[in-house]
C-alpha cells in the first residue's frame, strides 16, 4: 500500500474525473441492461409446488404474501449430502449463502413497499431452517422444498454430484448436490410466471457488502478462493 502513487489534489481531481466518466458510462449501460432484463419473455409456471414453512404447507402462490412479485434466494442446505467437502453442514446452510442472506435480511421491509416479497428456499427440513434462522436473527421467510422438484427445476439442485450438471445455463462439473441462485416470479391474473434466474457472478449485484469492498483500496482482496477464502457465518468469526 505504501508504494501506491500519491499526488497533489489537482492531479487527484483530474484522475477522479476521468474515472467518473467511465463510471457514468457504466451506469448508463447498467440501466440499459436492467431495462432489457425487464423486457425478457416470461414462462408460465404450470407445475404445482409445495413448501413447508412457518405457516405449514404453502404453495408457490402463497409465498407472494399478497404481492405481485417474488424473489427467491436458493440457499445451499441439504443435510442428507453434508460432509467434509460441502460448504453446508447437518445443521447449517452454506456459509457463503449465509453471507448473501445477511445482506438482504435488512431490506425486505423496503422491498415489500415496492410490491416485492423476498424469501429463501432450501432442501433442508423446515425444523433445521427455523433453528438456524433463529440463530441468525433473520426475519425473512425461509421455506423448505424437501420432497418438491422446485430446486431441481430451477437449476440449483442435482441428483448426482459426480456427473456434469446443467448449472448457469451450461453443462459443467460442479461436484456438489446444491448450488446458489436467484429466481424471480410474477403473479398476474391468477397465473404465475417465471421471469428471471441468475447464478454464480450474477449474484454479485445482490450483495451490498461487495459493493462497499469495491470502493476501498484493497477491493475484495479474496484471491483465487473467492468468498470461500474468508467468509464465515456471522457468529463464527474469531478475531
Amino acid at each position: 500500500m505504501a508504494t501506491h502513487k500519491v499526488v497533489k489534489h489537482d492531479e487527484w481531481l483530474r484522475a477522479r474525473k476521468r474515472h467518473l466518466a467511465k463510471e457514468k458510462e457504466f451506469t448508463r449501460m447498467r440501466d440499459q441492461l436492467s431495462r432489457e432484463r425487464r423486457d425478457l419473455p416470461w414462462e408460465l409456471v404450470e407445475k404445482q409446488y409445495t413448501f413447508q414453512g412457518e405457516h405449514g404447507t404453502q404453495t408457490l402462490s402463497d409465498l407472494f404474501e399478497g404481492r405481485g412479485q417474488l424473489v427467491i434466494y436458493h440457499a445451499m442446505f441439504n443435510p442428507d449430502t453434508a460432509g467434509p467437502h460441502t460448504p453446508w453442514t447437518q445443521d447449517a446452510p452454506c456459509f457463503v449463502c449465509s453471507f448473501w442472506m445477511d445482506n438482504f435480511n435488512g431490506v425486505t421491509i423496503h422491498l415489500n413497499r415496492r410490491d416485492v416479497t423476498m424469501a429463501a428456499v432450501s432442501r433442508a427440513p423446515y425444523s433445521k431452517l427455523a433453528a438456524y434462522k433463529k440463530r441468525m436473527g433473520w426475519g425473512f421467510p425461509w421455506l423448505s422444498s424437501l420432497g418438491s422438484d422446485f430446486n431441481f427445476d430451477y437449476g440449483v439442485s442435482f441428483t448426482d454430484e459426480k456427473a456434469e450438471v446443467d448449472y448457469n445455463y451450461r453443462l459443467r462439473p460442479w461436484g456438489l448436490t446444491e448450488a446458489p441462485g436467484i429466481s424471480v416470479f410474477q403473479k398476474d391474473g391468477g397465473q404465475i410466471y417465471h421471469t428471471y434466474s441468475t447464478y454464480e457472478r450474477g449474484l454479485d449485484m445482490l450483495n451490498v457488502a461487495y459493493h462497499y469492498m469495491d470502493l476501498v483500496p484493497k477491493g475484495r482482496d479474496e484471491g483465487d478462493g473467492g468468498a470461500a477464502a474468508w467468509v464465515r457465518r456471522r457468529d463464527e468469526y474469531r478475531d
